[in-house]
């Protein structure tokens, strides 16, 4: 059934369009009831990244988890993997993330963690929208058992205590200069930081967020400022986040991007000669780049795929016991250390990994040769365009085209109101074909 305020990741809209005040007031009403197990006073931690939105929107959310008897603890701007990391670590019954990731200042989202850091599985997902729409003034909480709220300080420390001690204790990144990319966003303070602890020359970019500059020519989506910066300072490597720091990219020293389909090849490669896979693969979307799946199958690796979305892949994680999966826009989960994507965290093994090997980051990022892929995207108004007989026909002779030499890939976007088209194969030229075959189809419907 289809849900009416998640999407893929969370709830994601325009600040004051589709994410407004009274929204955020339910959401906070909605999900504390739900998470009310117990005789405990119960705690919500709420982090958020450098929006101007998300003082409202936090301010609104407090409002509706104190109203319920929820007391709240305040992170302020820090990245997403470390309100789910802090949700654990605090016993917390709830974690919030108040962020849009790499969307321009002007959207905003509110994700939802479970007591256990884990995203929430559809099913609660579910019943807090069940709630969202109910009248809740008979379930508020009386008088004298409102909640409280109050701001932490400490959590930036805890975080990067918590980034470093993902690294072996003798591995340190002395003699490496590095340039960072914090996309003005919720890791501005402590990526520039840990990596600084760990003994890098740090250069950071992207660390100076007025609430508007979100992702705006920077970070991981944007990565001309960071490519510019490592030529320039002819840095070893650039690390660039996005605007809440779940999701990395990476820039060789020859200003060379590294995208998450090779990064994930760097890791399962070195975990598997370290005998630290649980299980002989990793998991990844069916976004990723058949190259990668190719350069596994001979490691004697699988490739399992999901749908899009790091949900799914740490679903199936889960499910089957994998401790390494990711998307190759470059969410990254290493189960080992975290519950959801860490661009941090995931820079740092690929960092130990140049260390141990004692080579440039373009030989070491530099797995396989990834296939031609194109994506394109065609927005529409309204209606399912992919039902539609000339569309199912489309997509039927693309893929009959490619034959066993490659993938076509067709889905609606989780977040936002457009069709996402991809292709890979040996032929580029084909390849070419086939998306502007089939973008051509969906466009004379969705116009």
């Amino acid at each position: 059934m289809a849900r009416k305020y998640f999407g893929t990741d969370g709830i994601r809209g325009r600040a004051n369009g589709v994410i407004t005040p009274e929204l955020a007031l339910k959401v906070g009403q909605a999900a504390g009831l739900v998470f009310q197990r117990g005789d405990h006073r119960h705690r919500v931690v709420i982090g958020k990244d450098t929006r101007l939105s998300g003082y409202m929107i936090e301010t609104a959310l407090i409002a509706g988890f104190t109203s319920v008897g929820m007391d709240v603890l305040q992170l302020g701007p820090v990245p997403t993997p470390a309100v789910a990391m802090l949700t654990r670590s605090m016993r917390a019954d709830i974690g919030v993330m108040i962020s849009a990731s790499h969307n321009a200042f002007e959207d905003n989202g509110i994700k939802l963690f479970g007591p256990d850091g884990f995203k929430l599985n559809d099913a609660i997902e579910g019943e807090i929208e069940e709630l969202i729409d109910a009248e809740l003034h008979t379930r508020l909480a009386g008088s004298a058992d409102l909640g409280r709220a109050k701001r932490i300080e400490s959590v930036h420390a805890r975080y990067i205590e918590f980034a470093k001690r993902t690294l072996p204790r003798h591995v340190t990144l002395d003699g490496l200069r590095v340039v960072v990319d914090c996309a003005n966003g919720a890791a501005y303070r402590v990526a520039p930081e840990t990596l600084w602890e760990l003994g890098a020359e740090v250069i950071a970019i992207g660390t100076e967020p007025d609430g508007f500059n979100i992702n705006r020519d920077v970070g991981s989506t944007a990565p001309a400022a960071l490519v510019a910066k490592v030529r320039e300072r002819r840095a070893d490597i650039g690390i660039a986040l996005d605007g809440d720091a779940d999701r990395v990219l990476i820039v060789d020293e020859k200003g060379h991007v590294v995208d998450g389909d090779q990064l994930m090849a760097v890791v399962a490669r070195s975990w598997q000669e370290d005998e630290r896979l649980t299980q002989p693969g990793l998991v990844a979307t069916i976004m990723s780049n058949l190259g990668l799946e190719r350069f596994l199958g001979g490691l004697g690796l699988t490739l399992a795929r999901t749908a899009v979305g790091d949900r799914y892949v740490l679903e199936h994680m889960r499910e089957h016991g994998y401790n390494l999966g990711g998307e190759q826009s470059g969410h990254i989960i290493m189960s080992d250390y975290t519950t959801t994507g860490d661009g941090l965290v995931a820079a740092l093994q690929l960092l130990s990994v140049v260390q141990r090997q004692g080579r440039p980051v373009s030989e070491v990022c530099h797995c396989f040769d990834p296939l031609p892929q194109i994506l394109k995207n065609v927005r529409y108004r309204s209606g399912q365009p992919l039902s539609q007989d000339s569309v199912v026909s489309a997509i039927a002779q693309a893929r009959a085209r490619l034959g066993n030499g490659g993938r076509l890939v067709i889905r609606p976007s989780g977040t936002e109101p457009v069709i996402r088209v991809m292709a890979e194969g040996d032929d580029r030229g084909l390849v070419n074909e086939v998306v502007d075959e089939v973008v051509e189809a969906v466009t004379k419907v969705a116009a």
